[in-house]
């Protein structure tokens, strides 16, 4: 399938408008390249790589990029496109040079081009998450890498959910526990827990697209002896007893499995939960308690919570 890749150099006050426009339009979603990241300082707590292009940047404002099938009526929504983002200066809108530039895309040339953005990056005191296309030698002999293809599925591994939750992992997992991974995603986490000296994990995932994502990365990190993967929604019987539960979804999804993770969950064991924004912490807590853990410790990263809480 052809698209068409809309691209708008503008002012950073237009962004927010423009950025409408576009979905109004059409784009399920749109690319925004501000030279301010080249220089943005960022929180280097575990010697994190960002590695940013500067070609990629435009020299002075703003570039929003937006995509659209290439279809009979692309021209028409161009010209609506254009036409709304003029009418911007109505309300006092600096839409600075404004220039628009359209280039075709082919959806196998767009669908791997993230990749370029995906680099090696150590996310904890033991982990280095390494993409597949990407050559890495360890720096420390005790480090422990995770080669990732997200493919189709949600998880590159470096969201600050994710990074929470491995780190949450080192703190719980012991030699020969058994784990279950509630959303498994791209299997990132049940990759960690073999690792970390799990020796039996069951990675859930509802959708069969992240099953197949997880059974390929769990296979190239050469855990499969101790990790499976299985289409399975939440924890839907799931009988035997687990040492440690790690779920990095949402809140709202949390408190609907809470109860289950109580009954899996061993006594003295873990839930970790992730994925939960701030707003929600406490009625998740509220919902753990209720399950019968104990919070034992909350952490936090940006605009997302993790929480660790303790069988009694």
């Amino acid at each position: 399938m052809k698209w068409s890749e809309l691209s708008i150099l503008t002012t950073n006050e237009a962004v927010e408008p423009i950025s409408n426009i576009l979905h109004e339009a059409g784009a399920s979603g749109v690319v925004i390249e501000d030279p301010v990241e080249l220089v943005k300082e960022r929180e280097d707590q575990f010697g994190e790589i960002y590695q940013l292009n500067p070609d990629d940047y435009p020299e002075e404002g703003v570039i929003i990029k937006a995509y659209l099938p290439v279809n009979s009526f692309l021209g028409e929504t161009v010209d609506e496109i254009k036409e709304a983002i003029n009418n911007l200066i109505i309300y006092d809108i600096d839409i600075g040079k404004n220039k628009v530039t359209i280039s075709e895309v082919n959806e196998e040339e767009w669908a791997t081009a993230w990749k370029k953005y995906y680099n090696p990056v150590k996310i904890s005191e033991k982990f280095t998450i390494v993409p597949t296309w990407e050559e890495y030698t360890p720096v420390h002999t005790d480090e422990l890498i995770i080669e990732l293809d997200p493919g189709m599925a949600f998880g590159t591994g470096t969201h600050p959910t994710t990074v929470m939750c491995i780190q949450a992992l080192e703190r719980t997992v012991k030699q020969g526990d058994r784990v279950v991974d509630v959303g498994t995603g791209s299997g990132v986490l049940s990759i960690a827990a073999a690792k970390l000296g799990a020796a039996k994990v069951e990675a859930l995932d509802l959708d069969e697209v992240a099953v197949k994502a997880a059974n390929l990365n769990i296979k190239l990190n050469k855990v499969q002896n101790v990790a499976s993967v299985s289409q399975n929604n939440l924890l839907d019987g799931v009988n035997e007893g687990a040492d440690v539960v790690v779920a990095n979804i949402l809140a709202e999804v949390i408190l609907r499995f809470a109860d289950d993770a109580g009954k899996v969950v061993k006594n003295g064991g873990y839930f970790i939960a992730s994925g939960i924004i701030q707003q929600k912490k406490e009625i998740v807590k509220d919902a753990l308690a209720s399950a019968g853990f104990d919070i034992e410790e909350i952490m936090a990263m940006e605009d997302w919570v993790a929480i660790i809480a303790k069988k009694k």
